[in-house]
C-alpha cells in the first residue's frame, strides 16, 4: 500500500513592528502549487493597541478555511456592535486563542529582550527554517521627520527612533534566522548619524549579526564586483503592479551558511492606476464638519458646492467652465451618497480582482466612509479635482484663486513655490497614487479624490485598495486610527511578491504571479 504523501509544513514567520499586518498578509497568502500555505505567521508583534486589534482579528480570520468562516464574523465586520468582538471570540474559543497567541501587543525594547526571546522560541517550536520580517518605525529617517528636527541637530542625532532597528538586530543575534526581510523608508539612505551614513551602519550591523548575513536587493542582481549601491535596495512599487508610487528600501538577508543566491522581482509590465482600483467603490459625499454654520444635510452640502464658483475668480477659464458642468449635476445626487458602516453588494475592481475580491462571502465593502470637511475645504477640493482633470496635474498654491487660498502662516512662501507649495494634492485617476503615509490620518489634503462631484478626501477603504489590502481585510479602531494603520503598512500585494523570492531561495515552489 503506497505511503500517504503529506504536504510540506509551512515555513514559520515572525513579524516585528507588524503594524496592521501588511508584510505578514503578503507572506501568509502565498500558496504552493497544491494549494497549501507556503508560510505561516507564528508571531506578529505590535505595540499600538488599534493595529494589534486589527492583527488579532486577521489572525482569527486565517484560522478558518475559505468556506468555513463563521457567519458571526461577517455580521461583526458589517456592524461591529452586533455581535460584539468578545462574543465572536467566545463563540470560537480555539480559533480565538490561536489568534491571541499569534498577535502579541508588546513593545520591543532592550529591557524586554528576555521576554521576547522566550516568546519567539515558543512560537518557533524548534523550527530550523524560518523567516524574520518587519519594518522598524521609520519616522526619524523620513524627509518630513528630518526637516522638522533640522533646527536641532543634537536632538535629531539622539532621537531613539534611529535605534529601533537594534530591536530587530537583537532578535537576529538571539535567534539567527536563515532568512530575514527588513523594510524602511528611502530617507534612510541619506540620513546621517555622527557624521556617517545611517544606512551604512545599519547594513554593517545586519551583515555582522550572529553567524553573518549576505544582504541582497529584491530588484537588482549582485554585480560582478559583488558590490550593490545603496540605491539598488530601493523598490519602486508602481513597477510591480502596485497602484501607488511608493519607494522603500527593502533588504533580503540570507545567513552565510545557506550559500544561496536569490532571484529578484519580475516587473509587472504596466502601471496600475488609481482609477483601476477605486473607481467602482460606492460614491460618497462628505458630511459637513461640526464647525460648519449649517447642520449636515444633502441640501447644506449642495449649497456649499454651489457657492464655490463665486470664489474662483482668477482661476483659468477651462477650470471654471468644468466646475459649472460638475455643479449642474449636483441636484441629481441624493442621500444615497451618505456614509454607512457597510455597503452591501459586491464592488468590482479593474485590476487584480483575484486579489482584492478573494472572499466571495463578504458581499459588500467595509471601512468606506468619507470624512467630514469644513465648507472651505470642500470648495478647495472641488477646485483641485477639476483643475487636475483639466490640466492632468494637481494644482500648487500659485494656481489657486485668492479666495480659496488657505489661511496658513507661511502662505506667501508656499505661493512662491518655497516649502510645501502642494498642500492640496489630488490623486490623479490615470496614474498610480502618491505614497500613502500615516499623514493621511491628519487632514486628507494630500489625498483628494479625483472625482469633482464627490469633493472629498479618500476613504479608508480607498486608501487600503491603493495599499493593496484585499477587501476582506477589516481595520479596527475609529476612522483616524484606521487611516494611521493603512498609511504605516507595507502593501500586501508587494509583500506577496517578496514572499515568492524568499520561497524560491528556501527551495520551495509557489504559485506564480498575482492571483487572477
Amino acid at each position: 500500500m503506497p505511503k500517504e504523501v503529506r504536504p510540506t509544513p509551512p515555513v514559520p514567520i515572525i513579524d516585528l513592528f507588524a503594524g496592521p499586518g501588511g508584510l505578514g498578509e503578503g507572506f501568509s497568502s502565498l500558496r504552493a502549487a497544491d494549494g497549501s500555505r507556503l508560510f505561516q505567521l507564528k508571531l506578529s508583534i505590535e505595540m499600538d493597541t488599534h493595529a494589534h486589534r486589527t492583527l488579532e482579528l486577521r489572525a482569527f480570520y486565517r484560522q478558518f478555511g475559505d468556506e468555513e468562516r463563521p457567519k458571526e464574523y461577517y455580521e461583526y465586520v458589517r456592524n461591529p456592535s452586533k455581535p460584539s468582538r468578545d462574543a465572536l471570540f467566545a463563540a470560537y474559543p480555539v480559533e480565538a486563542n490561536a489568534a491571541r497567541e499569534e498577535a502579541w501587543e508588546y513593545e520591543l525594547k532592550s529591557s524586554t529582550a528576555r521576554t521576547v526571546k522566550r516568546r519567539v522560541d515558543r512560537a518557533l517550536a524548534g523550527a530550523e527554517i524560518w523567516v524574520l520580517i518587519g519594518g522598524p518605525p521609520c519616522q526619524a529617517y523620513s524627509v518630513v521627520g528630518r526637516s522638522r528636527q533640522a533646527r536641532n541637530k543634537e536632538a535629531f542625532a539622539k532621537d531613539p527612533r534611529h535605534r529601533l532597528y537594534t530591536r530587530y538586530l537583537r532578535i537576529l543575534r538571539d535567534h539567527q534566522p536563515p532568512f530575514f526581510v527588513m523594510e524602511n523608508v528611502k530617507g534612510i539612505l541619506s540620513s546621517r548619524l555622527g557624521g556617517s551614513s545611517a544606512f551604512a551602519r545599519v547594513l554593517e550591523d545586519l551583515e555582522g549579526a550572529g553567524k553573518g548575513y549576505d544582504v541582497y536587493s529584491f530588484v537588482q542582481p549582485v554585480p560582478a564586483d559583488g558590490k550593490l549601491s545603496p540605491t539598488d535596495y530601493i523598490i519602486r512599487s508602481e513597477e510591480y503592479g502596485i497602484p501607488q508610487a511608493r519607494h522603500r528600501v527593502i533588504l533580503f538577508g540570507v545567513r552565510k551558511d545557506r550559500a544561496v543566491a536569490p532571484g529578484i522581482l519580475a516587473p509587472f509590465g504596466r502601471e496600475v492606476t488609481v482609477e483601476d482600483v477605486i473607481s467602482t467603490l460606492p460614491a460618497l459625499r462628505s458630511r459637513l464638519s461640526a464647525r460648519s454654520s449649517s447642520a449636515d444635510s444633502f441640501t447644506a452640502w449642495a449649497d456649499v458646492m454651489r457657492r464655490a464658483p463665486a470664489l474662483m475668480d482668477g482661476a483659468d477659464l477651462l477650470t471654471r467652465e468644468k466646475v459649472s458642468t460638475v455643479l449642474s449635476g449636483v441636484s441629481e445626487r441624493n442621500e444615497d451618497l451618505l456614509n454607512t458602516r457597510f455597503w452591501a453588494g459586491r464592488s468590482d475592481v479593474g485590476a487584480h480582482a483575484g486579489w482584492y475580491l478573494r472572499d466571495r462571502r463578504l458581499l459588500g465593502v467595509t471601512n468606506h466612509e468619507a470624512r467630514s470637511h469644513m465648507p472651505s475645504d470642500i470648495q478647495r477640493y472641488l477646485f483641485c479635482s477639476v483643475f487636475t482633470e483639466v490640466h492632468d496635474r494637481s494644482p500648487v498654491l500659485a494656481d489657486f484663486p485668492d479666495p480659496l487660498l488657505p489661511a496658513h502662516v507661511n502662505l506667501s512662501e508656499g505661493v512662491a513655490g518655497v516649502g510645501f507649495a502642494d498642500r492640496f494634492r489630488v490623486q490623479r485617476r490615470n496614474h498610480p497614487s502618491t505614497t500613502i503615509t500615516s499623514h493621511i490620518s491628519k487632514d486628507g489634503h494630500y489625498y483628494i479624490h479625483y472625482d469633482p462631484s464627490q469633493a472629498r478626501s479618500l476613504s479608508v477603504r480607498e486608501a487600503a485598495r491603493l495599499q493593496t489590502f484585499p477587501d476582506d481585510y477589516f481595520f479596527e479602531g475609529n476612522r483616524t486610527q484606521q487611516y494611521h494603520q493603512v498609511g504605516n503598512a507595507v502593501p500586501p500585494l508587494l509583500a506577496r511578491q517578496l514572499a515568492e523570492v524568499v520561497a524560491h531561495a528556501i527551495g520551495r515552489e509557489s504559485e506564480p504571479g498575482i492571483p487572477k
